[in-house]
């Protein structure tokens, strides 16, 4: 394969190791650079596997299957009072954990050009590369620059400054929970199943993912959780998302670091509104932690020889599942583009385009399907429009 030069990926998440392992396929020299001082493994909760979110182990991976990493489903059901099933349809989806989708992609890309603790704080770039700069005072060059720095992306600042996180109006409570922690009851009936519950103006979302350990065996499994709940924006929300240490956190508050007083409301209000499944997995949940619900839309993702890709572009609301599958969306059109054209800014303008509109598209239908659950109540069960999928329900 023709020699492309080199390409620097900044972030060593989902999207990054994606994007790094596919642009190595081009013939470029990867560097993966990840500011955090510790490899990723064991953060995040459960991931909804769409077919680009496991596209890499399907079409490269020889060290694994979407069987070995993944459980499935063949339900989707929803509780009601006393956990009676309130609806219930055929629902064939597989589910992992972010920590073992991790373990995957970070095998398949390796340690030796994976670097950690560099915190890029600056850009530039002429006609013939890009100079990316780390506070550690370190600087790199390469032909190609791919931000995949996430939510809060250094790159999304620097290249669009004036696009701004917008606050959903609510707040998802989330956490994973060992099997062997919870009732049989509560394991049967969330097992096999996408699982929900509907309450006024919330919802909670359940499913079986792998074990911390990785194991896919029942009873050494974890259930996962989202719990989403209005918190009007301002003082509240400012209050509730003020970490132990006194920092205001701009995404999530981290297990372990969410004032007891909130965790403590919050199972009170659990065990009182939702059915008793849904409850037990949050009162036996250590460390449940917040995630704050944004919405992020760039205008551009391509810059001469710089890409914004994943959440360092658009980052969507859960609602639908996709944001992994559009992590590895993007990175795959993009080596697709880069294949297409040996000269890397042609080939990021050709493929910008079909990026921002499935953005835009994905921004809006999570936004209509936040609205229905969360302040109009107007979410039906048996409506397909509310189905996972990035292309479209169940696509």
């Amino acid at each position: 394969m023709a020699d492309r030069g080199r390409a620097i990926v900044v972030g060593g998440s989902f999207a990054g190791l994606t994007a790094g392992l596919l642009l190595r396929e081009q013939g470029f020299e990867v560097d993966i650079f990840e500011r955090t001082p510790a490899y990723l493994d064991g953060r995040g909760g459960g991931i909804v596997l769409q077919p680009d979110t496991v596209r890499w182990i399907v079409e490269r991976s020889h060290n694994f299957t979407v069987d070995d990493v993944s459980i499935g489903s063949s339900v989707m059901r929803y509780l009601g009072d006393d956990n009676k099933i309130a609806y219930e349809e055929p629902a064939a989806w597989r589910f992992s954990s972010w920590t073992t989708m991790y373990r995957v992609l970070f095998d398949d890309f390796g340690a030796d050009r994976y670097h950690l603790g560099e915190y890029a704080v600056g850009v530039d770039q002429d006609a013939d590369g890009v100079e990316l700069r780390f506070t550690s005072g370190r600087t790199e060059r390469a032909e190609l620059l791919v931000f995949a720095d996430g939510i809060s992306s250094v790159g999304r600042r620097r290249l669009q400054p004036r696009v701004q996180p917008r606050y959903a109006g609510y707040i998802g409570w989330r956490g994973c929970v060992p099997e062997r922690d919870v009732s049989r009851e509560t394991a049967d009936l969330v097992n096999d199943a996408l699982a929900y519950a509907l309450i006024d103006s919330s919802h909670i979302c359940m499913y079986a993912i792998p074990g911390a350990d990785g194991s896919l065996a029942t009873g050494n499994r974890q259930f996962n959780y989202i719990w989403y709940r209005n918190v009007a924006e301002g003082p509240a929300l400012d209050e509730m998302t003020t970490d132990l240490r006194g920092f205001t956190a701009p995404v999530s508050v981290h297990p372990g670091q969410v004032q007891q007083r909130f965790v403590d409301t919050m199972r009170a209000e659990a065990s009182e509104l939702l059915p008793p499944a849904a409850s037990e997995l949050i009162a036996r949940t250590a460390e449940p932690y917040i995630q704050i619900v944004l919405d992020i839309a760039v205008r551009n993702m391509a810059f001469g020889r710089v890409a914004l890709i994943g959440d360092a572009a658009f980052a969507a609301r859960p609602h639908a599942a996709a944001g992994t599958a559009k992590a590895a969306a993007d990175a795959w059109s993009l080596a697709a583009a880069l294949a297409s054209s040996p000269d890397v800014p042609s080939a990021l303008a050709a493929w910008e385009p079909e990026r921002l509109a499935l953005g835009n598209d994905l921004l809006s239908r999570v936004a209509e399907m936040g609205a229905r659950s969360q302040f109009t109540n107007s979410w039906d069960p048996a409506d397909p429009a509310l189905h996972f999928g990035l292309y479209g329900p169940d696509r």
